[in-house]
């Protein structure tokens, strides 16, 4: 299906899937590559992403790994600021997007720094979240911690009329690849994402280097890409809309493929 976003009164079209890059600002992310904290380090991931073709930039101010040491909420805010800062001079007409579960820092992000995504982590519906987001007039990305497909597209269901009774209008799915699910589990959601498509909502699938593959394959999250690439793949084929990765160019090569292969059959 094709998609598009308002992204701050500018639409983005998901017709051709995007690609988001990753620029985490935290000491602490599972993949020690993507950990950005000096002025230099940020500015050179930006100039990277735009030029490997990433269409969203996403900011990550707090791990959300498992057993990573929680952020306070100042810490997180202090770390976006700078981080934001920084985005804003090197590339203001970026769409960014940042990766957070606190609505005072969405709100804080949106209204000081312009973002046009918040990616919501959280565990389950946060109202108040919801409330934020819908008053703002974000984009927002639903993320599910439902081990099980059947139960996801319920939660889903409910928790998108509860969006839209509040008048959200852009919402995002992503199926929350390694939050509250198993590596079997995390398998047998890909395996039936396309169940996903029934809702009617762009998709966003964020499975870069995560232990569903480096664990999987008896490996090192460095060592994990081409793993990624693969399951990269196959959402993409599976209806993917948005590619949230570390790696950038290998990402974009994946949908110009994909993209190549499904026009020959339409």
């Amino acid at each position: 299906m094709d998609y598009t976003l308002n992204c701050n009164g500018r639409l983005l079209d998901l017709s051709t899937p995007q690609v988001m890059g990753i620029l985490n600002v935290t000491p602490d992310s599972f993949y020690e590559g993507s950990r950005k904290q000096t002025e230099e380090e940020i500015v050179q991931r930006i100039r990277q992403i735009q030029t490997e073709g990433g269409g969203i930039i996403d900011i990550g101010g707090c791990s959300t790994r498992p057993g990573a040491d929680c952020a306070t909420e100042a810490e997180e805010m202090e770390r976006l600021r700078f981080a934001l800062g920084i985005v804003r001079k090197e590339a203001p007409d970026a769409v960014v997007s940042v990766d957070t579960f606190r609505p005072d820092v969405a709100r804080m992000a949106v209204e000081e720094y312009g973002v046009s995504i918040i990616n919501d982590v959280s565990e389950g519906a946060d109202e108040r979240m919801f409330r934020t987001v819908a008053r703002l007039g974000v984009v927002y990305v639903l993320t599910s911690v439902q081990p099980v497909m059947r139960e996801m597209l319920l939660h889903f269901a409910r928790e998108v009329d509860m969006l839209r009774s509040l008048g959200q209008k852009d919402i995002i799915l992503d199926p929350g690849f390694g939050f509250g699910k198993t590596l079997e589990q995390n398998y047998e959601v890909m395996r039936q994402i396309e169940q996903l498509q029934m809702l009617h909502l762009p998709l966003l699938v964020g499975i870069s280097r995560k232990s569903m593959i480096y664990k999987l394959l008896e490996q090192e999250p460095s060592q994990a890409l081409n793993g990624t690439t693969v399951l990269n793949t196959v959402a993409l084929m599976k209806g993917a809309s948005i590619l949230r990765v570390h790696d950038v160019r290998e990402a974009v090569e994946c949908v110009r493929i994909v993209t190549a292969m499904s026009s020959q059959y339409r």
